[in-house]
């Protein structure tokens, strides 16, 4: 495919950053690049870093069919098997995408920094760039990993790396959580169907970029903020009191039985959800004050708002906006965010499944991660399956007690006695108790892929 060429009066109107060194770090399948990074050492022992990021709004203008279709879909979404873009492929692809050794149009934040990772200064403007690389997270952690050499990339990537940290260090010192869920993966065979399943953690690579973002998101809202123009904000609201006090008490209880990656799942669980809004409450996950969405217009048309939003204002063009109700897009995002994060999730689950399916009868070790007053659900170690253990199979013949302050379900000796009802009175040398983290073995005894539903059995009651 020929590559697109800009037209020369656009590029003459932009800051012209395509003598910096410039490169994107994404995953291996990924094909929109639509944020890149650029670094340059000043005179002075300062850095000039540049977050680039994919220009859209100059291709997509209000009104326009496109824009309405991408409003409407809001953003894309990520199933297991396939990508359901929010633009056309030409756009995200193509046209907007960063890709390597050629021109782009972008929207960034210039960043003048120190060594300690300290904004001295930062400014929204419309840039053109040319990347130099299109690196993967597995090819920049390799940089990451080896002592730093002569190499441009090389120091550019290890320079930017300390940053990250020390951006990253501070988020923690304000309070921000930390919470990292692996991410997870299918390998399929040619006709769809899952062979293997397997995780990627995130790592140093993924932490820079990850940081450059939110400061850019950060700084963007913060700019914005001071105009005291109607903005769309990413918001998360702080959790309820009640539940962290409840998670709080139970964590003390449980000591070092509970493992790491329940409490992180019921953190999550404690925590309320993170939306879009004209109306700034901060965002308690990441201990921001101001923050907003501006990183990612190619999947995410809340980005496009603030794209038009910051240029009118801060850049001060004068084309409208598009919607007088911004509340309104903030809450049709928001819904159609919740939407696909669950059309991901019962994607994930189906696939799951399926595989699952292959291994009827076969055993897996995993542990309790939700208990309830129908069952215990339970994650296998390995592939993250969840299933549920029906409360009916569980030691079969004996009084069950469901304990929901403590996460738990309490199996006790059955006692009939004559013209009485079945009793719970046992001794304590009677009782089991399964409780939220429990190690368990279980047995695959159904799939149902259409439902996305599994059941396990518990070991001990196959003996």
């Amino acid at each position: 495919m020929p590559k697109i060429m800009i037209d020369e009066k656009e590029i003459v109107r932009r800051r012209d950053f395509r003598e910096a060194l410039t490169f994107t770090i994404d995953p291996q399948e990924a094909k929109d690049f639509d944020d890149a990074l650029s670094i340059e050492a000043l005179p002075d022992g300062m850095f000039q870093i540049g977050v680039h990021i994919a220009d859209v709004t100059y291709y997509v203008r209000p009104g326009e069919d496109i824009d309405k279709e991408a409003y409407d879909k809001a953003t894309s979404v990520y199933l297991t098997d396939k990508v359901i873009p929010m633009l056309p492929e030409e756009l995200c692809n193509d046209l907007c995408s960063l890709r390597p050794n050629e021109d782009k149009l972008c929207m960034s934040v210039v960043f003048t920094m120190n060594t300690k990772a300290e904004v001295k200064k930062a400014k929204l403007c419309r840039t053109v760039i040319n990347s130099n690389y299109r690196l993967t997270y597995d090819q920049a952690q390799t940089y990451l990993d080896h002592t730093p050499t002569d190499e441009p990339l090389s120091i550019a990537l290890h320079t930017l790396n300390q940053m990250a940290r020390l951006l990253r260090a501070e988020r923690i010192r304000q309070g921000a959580l930390t919470i990292e869920q692996d991410e997870i993966h299918f390998t399929l065979d040619q006709d769809g169907n899952p062979t293997d399943i397997y995780f990627t953690q995130p790592k140093e690579a993924n932490h820079l970029i990850e940081e450059f973002m939110l400061l850019a998101n950060r700084t963007v809202a913060e700019q914005m903020s001071k105009t005291g123009k109607t903005m769309v904000y990413r918001v998360h609201d702080k959790p309820n009191e009640e539940k962290l006090e409840t998670l709080e008490q139970f964590k003390k209880r449980m000591g070092e039985h509970l493992p790491q990656a329940t409490f992180d799942l019921l953190t999550i669980r404690a925590m309320a959800k993170a939306v879009y809004s004209t109306n700034n409450i901060g965002h308690y996950g990441l201990a921001f004050k101001y923050y907003t969405h501006f990183t990612s217009p190619i999947r995410r048309y809340p980005d496009i708002l603030v794209h038009r939003i910051a240029s009118r204002y801060l850049l001060g063009e004068r084309h409208k906006v598009g919607y007088d109700d911004l509340e309104e897009a903030c809450i049709h995002c928001s819904e159609q965010e919740q939407a696909a994060a669950q059309a991901e999730r019962d994607s994930v689950k189906e696939m799951q499944a399926r595989w699952i399916e292959q291994h009827i009868g076969e055993e897996f070790d995993g542990y309790i991660s939700s208990v309830t007053d129908f069952g215990l659900f339970v994650t296998l170690n390995q592939t993250h399956c969840d299933g549920l253990v029906p409360i009916r199979t569980i030691s079969p013949g004996k009084f069950l007690t469901y304990d929901e302050k403590n996460c738990c379900l309490r199996v006790e000796k059955a006692i009939k006695k004559k013209g009485k009802r079945r009793s719970a009175h046992t001794t304590n040398d009677d009782e089991k108790t399964y409780t939220l983290g429990d190690a368990v073995r279980v047995k695959v005894v159904r799939a149902d892929v259409t439902l996305r539903q599994i059941d396990f059995r518990l070991i001990e009651d196959e003996q």
